[in-house]
């Protein structure tokens, strides 16, 4: 049994969830219609580029989660998973999820995108084992903070590190799948690095190093 990590936005799924998650708070009216669609719209740019701010993203990003209710945010949350993310599950993405559990090994997603956003998701498709970034919660409403390490760049080794650790796993023979080359520090840490319809620098890099390129589109 090996261990099968999954990136999620534009690898599983085809779109990026947390960027899909402010254009639909957009749609709700919840933010500012203009500050807010600069801002959401500009770290999509940032993190295509290598050059995000996770501590100035995360500020803006985990704000609606302190502004609103949980119940509010649940019910917003079960319209986007129908209407946002549902027509966006790759079904190439929910077979190669299948093969990896027939052959016994454990599923795991890791994503820079928060928990509240990706917890449905994973579950959705079917995967148990999730390390996101981590939105304070006290008295069941969030902070707007984070706790721990966010998992993005070097930090999903930090954070995968601590998980294997508690699971008592190993890293040998894992597998890890990612579009994006702000996931090359985890590719270049696993045996089996898959680039899934690969940003360009991402794809130029795994040409270079014979990495298995692979497409879950139609």
């Amino acid at each position: 049994m090996s261990l099968a990590i999954f990136d999620l936005d534009n690898t599983l799924i085809s779109i990026d969830s947390d960027h899909a998650w402010g254009e639909f708070l957009l749609e709700q009216g919840a933010v500012d219609p203009n500050a807010y669609r600069e801002a959401n719209d500009r770290f999509m740019a940032d993190y295509e580029a290598g050059t995000l701010d996770m501590d100035e993203f995360l500020a803006v990003a985990l704000k609606p989660l302190a502004e609103n209710t949980l119940q509010q945010l649940t019910s917003w949350h079960q319209q986007f998973m129908a209407g946002w993310i549902e027509p966006h599950i790759l079904e190439r993405a929910e077979a190669l999820i299948a093969r990896h559990r027939t052959s016994g090994d454990t599923l795991l997603i890791i994503t820079a995108t928060n928990r509240f956003i990706t917890a449905p998701i994973a579950k959705r498709l079917g995967i148990d084992n999730l390390i996101a970034v981590e939105p304070e919660m006290k008295e069941g409403h969030y902070t707007g903070r984070v706790v721990g390490t966010p998992s993005f760049r070097e930090g999903k080794i930090t954070r995968l590190k601590e998980w294997i650790a508690d699971k008592e796993l190993s890293m040998e023979d894992a597998w890890f799948y990612s579009d994006s080359h702000n996931d090359l520090p985890l590719l270049e840490m696993v045996e089996h690095p898959v680039a899934v319809d690969p940003d360009n620098r991402l794809r130029e890099i795994a040409e270079q190093r014979d990495w298995r390129i692979i497409s879950l589109r139609d």
